[in-house]
């Protein structure tokens, strides 16, 4: 009966895992990611590689842990009474309720040992000459091969790749792979770069991978990365990180892009520009060869007004006009023999990069192009040779073979001289008269000056 009537009116309380787990949370969720600086102390590693130690400073300290998979990038081992920095997230551990920092990053204070080793790296390759403009060898604006030294498996090769397939697929492409972090990476980013030399196929190198912390890029930092950057023979690209991020790669290589995608961009024509100038240069050589032929045409044309002997002149032009015709149909000849190889060779390239749909497409394009080319030859020619023969047929108006043809005849003296006048032969003169189909030869009996000539008999 008492228990009925007086009821427990205390608020309810927590349990102790509750009150540990929301703590947890608040933790978390106001701390996102801090630095703390202090002096370590505490400091243990046990079988299982993850670390345990404490922050302090005057007056408090903080518990932290350091996972192995984090704490495997640390190039230099902390030890007791180190001056330190962390990066880190705040949290509690709920089993002991103590208050502590998940720890992701550990450097010394001050600048931190990294960065004192990267200045200190490149003040002194500075001072030996290895970044001088000076020195760099210019990188190839239309690579005939392209080397990439990087990951296989990262986002670096497949950014790489993507660009140079939507520029320029028909350059060639060499992976010489390596890891790109941690202890191993700087020997086999410098024997990736004597391999590429020895192989001697690649005329550019792009050398880099994508983002990461300072420690996750640091094999860029090393001095024999850098030394084997600065002697490789083949011009270098170095494309590490982010566009923020600066490494001594970026220093010694030849040039310097912020991206793995933009050392692509950098090192590749694009296949869209080259095609648009192939075919401004084809519009203006055909340009060029229509105002050749109209200035020849012309040309021709007023050395016919020229004419002094027909015959003469319409051989030796009707020569040259054949002249023309052989040189222009060896000029148009190669130019398509010309376009013929390179679209061969173009298209033994792209078979080793494209698609077989796309080949075909491209083989249909070049034979249509062909077809065209032949058909303009055609009618070059055609236009060269309807010019020809209108050329002879007014020649032909005012030759005096046409004239003799009509009845008129050339008369000639024995010595071969033109007779204009009666006055010019006296009678039992031999001369002779040229007409249309023959030669006459007769005697002058008389001559009477002042008729025309044509009561005149001759034998």
């Amino acid at each position: 009966m008492v228990n009925d009537v007086f009821q427990d009116t205390r608020p309810r309380a927590l349990s102790v895992s509750e009150l540990n787990h929301q703590a947890r949370h608040l933790l978390e969720s106001s701390f996102m990611q801090v630095w703390v600086e202090g002096e370590l102390s505490g400091f243990s590693r046990p079988s299982s590689g993850h670390w345990y130690f404490s922050l302090k400073d005057r007056k408090c300290q903080i518990r932290c842990a350091m996972f192995r998979g984090l704490n495997q990038r640390i190039r230099a081992i902390p030890k007791e009474g180190d001056q330190v920095r962390i990066r880190g997230k705040v949290t509690l551990y709920e089993n002991r309720g103590d208050f502590q920092i998940i720890a992701e990053h550990i450097e010394p204070a001050g600048l931190g040992e990294l960065q004192l080793a990267f200045d200190e790296l490149k003040r002194k390759l500075q001072a030996e000459g290895l970044f001088d403009a000076g020195r760099k060898k210019p990188v190839p604006t239309l690579p005939t091969h392209i080397g990439v030294i990087t990951s296989p498996t990262g986002a670096a090769i497949h950014d790489i790749l993507t660009v140079l397939a939507r520029r320029c697929p028909a350059i060639p492409v060499t992976l010489y792979p390596t890891t790109v972090q941690g202890q191993p990476a700087t020997a086999e980013i410098v024997r990736a770069i004597n391999l590429a030399q020895t192989h001697g196929v690649a005329d550019v190198l792009i050398i880099g991978r994508g983002g990461g912390s300072l420690e996750d890029l640091w094999c860029f930092n090393e001095e024999a990365v850098a030394r084997a950057i600065a002697a490789c023979t083949i011009p270098t690209v170095s494309a590490v990180g982010h566009e923020t991020d600066v490494t001594i790669a970026d220093f010694v290589a030849d040039l310097r892009a912020p991206t793995p995608s933009a050392a692509a961009e950098k090192v590749s024509p694009d296949q869209r520009d080259m095609l648009r100038q192939i075919n401004d240069r084809e519009l203006r050589l055909t340009n060029a060869a229509n105002r050749a032929l109209q200035r020849l045409g012309t040309k021709l044309e007023h050395l016919a007004a020229r004419l002094r002997d027909p015959r003469r002149e319409l051989l030796e032009k009707a020569q040259r006009l054949d002249e023309l015709e052989l040189r222009l149909g060896k000029i148009m000849a190669q130019r398509l023999d010309r376009s013929q190889v390179r679209s061969a060779h173009l298209a033994q390239r792209l078979d080793m990069q494209s698609p077989r749909k796309q080949l075909a497409s491209s083989r249909e394009a070049l034979d249509r192009s062909a077809t065209q080319l032949d058909n303009a030859v055609r009618r070059i020619l055609a236009k060269a040779q309807d010019r020809l023969e209108h050329t002879a047929g007014s020649l032909n108006v005012v030759s005096p073979l046409a004239t003799l043809g009509r009845g008129y005849a050339i008369v000639r003296d024995s010595h071969g001289h033109i007779i204009r006048n009666a006055p010019d032969v006296a009678a039992g003169d031999s001369i002779s008269a040229h007409v249309a189909n023959g030669t006459i030869t007769a005697e002058v009996k008389s001559i009477n000056p002042k008729n025309s000539g044509l009561e005149n008999s001759a034998n």
